[in-house]
């Protein structure tokens, strides 16, 4: 037995505790969120298989290197969950992705269209340096081919990490970059330096090397359907709250609305 389950903690103490930690808020929401789940699941007809439980935890504990039954006995002892209550976890989080890709799927491939210049990457390089005098200097004679933008990032760049990386900054979403610098970035060509453009940590110097087009990829299209299941979740936990009185009660009805 975990030495700790010896211990004899009390269920308000518990509560104290995450009110002590500003976090009872998040457990609540966390409960609706289920709840909502829950309902509107069963509302679609969605659930999940014995058989995709088994294959989850099969997953979890390949990665984990939990072989051996003993392995994940031990680590679930550790962790003060039974057998079951692991199984039940893993059940809700498969349930919340199937329920998620049900609603939103379609969602996120007209929000990836919509929103496509976003996810638009750059294989960016950036020199900054803390004087315009500086940055100037530094761009006629990269320029002139005197120094190359590379050599220039390793000796004059205010930041030890970019100096050693000779101002390599890597494949950068441009949604990531404020708007100004964007748009001056994007209206270079490869392999052009553009600048010097100010901003509080000093005078900037970019240099592209490559333009990536924006991609659906399975990794975007799950971020997204996640982005927007996030935010319906958010919206339902505020209708619920709205029409259900101050203190959440299991005994009430739901009142949950749904997407179109």
């Amino acid at each position: 037995m975990n030495n700790l389950e010896q211990i004899n903690i009390k269920p308000v103490e518990i509560v104290d505790c995450l009110k002590k930690e500003v976090s009872l808020k998040d457990i609540y929401k966390k409960i609706l969120y289920q709840r909502i789940i829950e309902r509107t699941a069963r509302e679609r007809g969605i659930t999940v298989t014995p058989e995709e439980i088994q294959a989850e935890s099969d997953r979890f504990r390949a990665e984990n290197r939990l072989e051996k039954a003993a392995d994940t006995l031990a680590w679930l002892e550790d962790s003060m969950i039974s057998p079951e209550e692991w199984e039940a976890g893993i059940r809700d989080r498969l349930l919340a992705k199937k329920l998620s890709q049900a609603l939103f799927e379609k969602e996120a491939e007209k929000s990836f269209i919509e929103n496509r210049v976003d996810f638009e990457r750059i294989l960016l390089y950036q020199i900054i340096v803390p004087y315009e005098k500086v940055a100037r200097e530094l761009f006629y004679q990269i320029e002139e081919q005197e120094i190359s933008f590379y050599e220039a990032a390793r000796l004059y760049d205010i930041d030890e990490r970019r100096r050693l990386r000779c101002g390599y900054e890597g494949k950068i979403l441009r949604s990531t970059l404020k708007p100004d610098i964007a748009a001056i970035v994007t209206r270079g060509n490869v392999g052009e330096v553009t600048g010097p453009i100010q901003s509080e940590q000093g005078y900037h110097l970019f240099l592209v090397e490559e333009f990536i087009p924006a991609e659906l990829t399975p990794e975007r299209r799950q971020s997204l359907i996640a982005k927007l299941f996030k935010e319906w979740l958010e919206k339902e936990v505020i209708y619920f709250i709205h029409n259900q009185g101050e203190q959440p009660d299991s005994t009430k009805n739901d009142g949950i609305i749904r997407p179109d």
